[in-house]
């Protein structure tokens, strides 16, 4: 009878964090789905308020950099203190900051909502990250990927929004992510419950502190070094195409802003399913592996995009999107296993540098595009994944597995 008992009980423990990891991805999905209505509301902002694109890029700056600052910090508390109702308060602070954004009556108002939704993302992505982390057990590139394609599908849904309900109900459309910031909430008052009890349980290794070989330290400092500049490469593409890319498609093809989204929305959805594939590809075929082949592979889709026409830049966009994509959430686990014990930290800080990248990518790409046109630009940034060659200096996955089976 025990045995059997045994046997049934693995199941339904599968079973339980198969769950976590699937509410979790969909809370992710409804936390950069709202993150995602800043964007989408720029082209709606500029025709409202005239703004500049140097404005519109201190919008996403002011969403971006508080993330960015935060999360880290964030991470390092949570790893010596977790705090699983973080969660849940995270998302309240976006809901207060959606409201306000809904109804602001000029550009000043309009950044303090922002600020007030980049800290709910700062609180939630750090510890979201760990939830995901307890539930992933042996298939962390799996969990990784589920949860961060949440993400990135909630950040694909930014056209949509454009199109759908801020065309035609305006800047007051918003107030309708209001609802779905509480849906969130309530979701995620449920994940803390979860995360509360397997806390009891859960206690990640600290080798992190064992580590005091003066060589390998360095070894780990300059990998992490070029971790985040290859973050830096790619957030800066995914500013660009996000916040711009729509107005090089209503001035170099005539598009209207609704046509204009769909193409935009085809590159993001592309990127949460390369996402998505990420995670289990690496866990196949080794992290740095597919970091490298990310880059290496959409540079040159890149690189050709402004200079084809519409129907193959759509294609362009589809695999570009897929394959830029693909190492995002390995990037995440990379520094991680890199750092082993600061689950929080890492998270913080690999998530938090893409928000932080894309901060000041938003304002100094505006500002280019404002002095040699979003032509230009656009052309001059499809070169920037060529910076993610740096990942063939990484140290390969056999060889981090060496260094902390050593301790």
């Amino acid at each position: 009878m025990g045995s059997i008992a045994a046997i049934k009980t693995k199941p339904q423990k599968q079973d339980m964090t198969l769950k976590i990891m699937i509410i979790i991805g969909i809370c992710h999905l409804m936390n950069d789905s709202l993150q995602a209505v800043v964007p989408a509301m720029f082209p709606i902002l500029e025709k409202s308020m005239s703004l500049t694109y140097t404005q519109l890029g201190m919008i996403a700056f002011c969403l971006n950099i508080v993330s960015s600052l935060l999360q880290p910090a964030v991470g390092f508390y949570t790893d010596k203190k977790p705090f699983p109702y973080a969660l849940p308060i995270g998302l309240t602070s976006t809901l207060i900051g959606v409201i306000i954004l809904a109804l602001a009556p000029n550009y000043t108002i309009i950044l303090g909502a922002v600020i007030l939704m980049g800290l709910g993302s700062a609180i939630f992505h750090p510890e979201g990250s760990r939830v995901a982390y307890m539930a992933g057990g042996s298939k962390r590139g799996l969990a990784q990927s589920i949860y961060q394609v949440g993400g990135n599908s909630g950040q694909a849904l930014a056209p949509l929004i454009t199109a759908i309900v801020l065309v035609p109900f305006g800047q007051k459309g918003a107030l309708w992510f209001a609802l779905v910031a509480l849906m969130a909430v309530i979701l995620l008052l449920y994940i803390a419950k979860w995360y509360s009890q397997k806390l009891v349980h859960f206690q990640p290794k600290k080798l992190a502190a064992k580590v005091i070989n003066k060589e390998r330290s360095h070894k780990v400092a300059k990998a992490l070094v070029l971790i985040l500049f290859i973050i830096f490469a790619r957030s800066w593409y995914v500013s660009c195409m996000t916040n711009f890319y729509s107005f090089y498609l209503i001035e170099q093809y005539s598009f209207t802003i609704k046509s204009a989204q769909f193409f935009l929305f085809a590159f993001l959805a592309a990127g949460a399913v390369g996402t998505f594939f990420g995670g289990p590809l690496a866990d196949r075929f080794g992290r740095k592996n597919v970091i490298f082949f990310s880059f290496a592979a959409s540079m040159p889709l890149t690189a050709l995009l402004p200079f084809v026409p519409p129907t193959a830049a759509f294609i362009l966009l589809l695999m570009a999107g897929f394959i830029i994509m693909s190492s995002f959430s390995v990037t995440v686990i990379y520094a991680q296993e890199l750092v082993p014990g600061k689950v929080g930290t890492m998270a913080g800080l690999t998530v938090g540098l893409a928000f932080g990248m894309g901060a000041i990518g938003s304002v100094s790409l505006g500002a280019i595009a404002d002095i040699i046109g979003i032509e230009s630009m656009i052309k001059l940034v499809g070169f920037l994944p060529l910076l993610g060659i740096i990942s063939m200096s990484l140290p390969t996955d056999q060889t981090l597995k060496k260094w902390y089976a050593e301790e």
